[in-house]
């Protein structure tokens, strides 16, 4: 039997069964369908934090008591036991370290801002070095940076993300206002430019005051991060990490052997550590999707082995006509791959509507790759030949004689 005949009777069969076969579709879509977006959205993600973490430097490192992210409560309480890391160990690090073109240091927490009786909760409040914005790669998009002075002084400026301005003061020109951060006042010199959000978060919710500032209104008990950019660009970046960490264990007084009770990390660490978490969340997704597929699979089996018994005379005829055994065969299993792979189709299609839905709704990003789209399409078509082998084979080994005499 010709390619294109096995086809077109495959389509016939399957159209003059549309609410069955409507409804034996409905596994593969969703498993399909969920494949095609978790790979939208860990693709989407992927790229994004890639992107988002290139903008700091390749050859800025991190200095914290602490990684940016733990994995389990022993690891946590095991670095809750380490020492915090003090202002000194920053100004030690800025005045030994010879391979550092620039050190920063920062604190941070979640606080309120009023201005005029309105007021931002969960604003960031940060507490920056005067060389702090430019290794965070923070722009000023009004007014001006701090300064060497504003740190030495102690001085109550602010310099305010995009949102504190948008959220609190509208039109308002923010320079020279004066908000209030947990009850103090602080003058407005400078608004940062805007930075968008990452991974539905915005960027632009914080305020900033010099650490100096910081440190006297809420104490010395909070561990500072220390950021550093390297000299040499991030060839150097090795060479400067062990500068820096023998500066730390020494001030920190580690014997030989011990290990460090402190965090290096650099956008290599935090791309490694993301690379984890999204892996790990597509890997169970993926599993629960390829759940789905089975059971698109054993439905489209049981539907076939349907289809072979109302069938039966039909091939009974077909054989007697002279149809060999691989004729049959060939024609199940095209009816078979053709349904789950239609079902693939329409998978596909809903996974990338999905993903971009939430990237509508949520603003969480999304890209779709090529070669996720074939995949989906290939899974399919392989459940669906996997699964429509045994009725195809019963099909195809069916005697003429006695399926001629079935009923119709």
């Amino acid at each position: 039997m010709p390619l294109k005949e096995a086809f077109k009777l495959a389509l016939q069969s399957l159209w003059a069964n549309k609410l069955r076969t409507i409804l034996t579709l409905i596994g593969v879509v969703m498993g399909v369908a969920a494949v095609i977006m978790v790979i939208t959205l860990v693709q989407g993600a992927n790229r994004y934090v890639a992107t988002k973490l290139s903008g700091y430097g390749a050859d800025v490192f991190d200095v914290a008591r602490m990684p940016s992210v733990i994995f389990g409560p022993e690891d946590y309480f095991r670095y809750q036991r380490r020492k915090i890391l003090h202002i000194e160990d920053y100004q030690a690090v800025r005045d030994a370290c010879t391979r550092c073109s620039a050190v920063g240091a920062s604190l941070d927490k979640s606080t309120n801002v009023v201005f005029n009786g309105h007021s931002s909760n969960n604003t960031d409040a940060r507490g920056y070095t005067w060389t702090m914005l430019s290794l965070s790669n923070i722009d000023i998009a009004e007014g001006r940076g701090f300064t060497q002075a504003d740190e030495d002084h102690g001085t109550h400026d602010a310099i305010v993300g995009a949102d504190v301005v948008d959220n609190l003061m509208g039109p308002v020109d923010p320079i020279g206002k004066e908000i209030r951060v947990d009850g103090m006042p602080y003058t407005i010199v400078g608004v940062a430019a805007a930075q968008g959000k990452t991974l539905g978060q915005s960027q632009d919710n914080w305020v900033a005051i010099p650490i100096s500032t910081y440190q006297h209104t809420y104490g010395f008990n909070d561990s500072v991060n220390i950021l550093a950019r390297v000299a040499g660009g991030a060839d150097a970046m090795q060479q400067t990490e062990d500068e820096v960490r023998v500066l730390m264990r020494a001030r920190r007084h580690l014997g030989p052997g011990t290990d460090d009770d402190f965090e290096i990390e650099t956008n290599d660490t935090f791309l490694d550590i993301w690379k984890q978490i999204s892996s790990l969340f597509a890997s169970v997704v993926l599993g629960l999707a390829s759940i789905a597929l089975v059971v698109g699979g054993v439905v489209i089996m049981n539907i076939m082995l349907v289809s072979v018994t109302e069938r039966t005379r039909e091939i009974g005829v077909r054989k007697a006509l002279g149809a060999k055994q691989r004729d049959v065969l060939m024609q199940f299993l095209i009816e078979s791959a053709t349904m789950a792979v239609t079902g693939g189709a329409i998978g596909v299609l809903c996974g990338i509507l999905v993903g971009k839905l939430i990237t509508v709704v949520v603003g969480f990003p999304t890209s779709v790759p090529i070669w996720a789209v074939f995949l989906g399409l290939f899974l399919a078509g392989g459940v669906g030949i996997f699964f429509g082998v045994y009725p195809a084979s019963k099909a195809a080994k069916l005697d003429p004689v006695v399926a001629l005499r079935a009923e119709m």
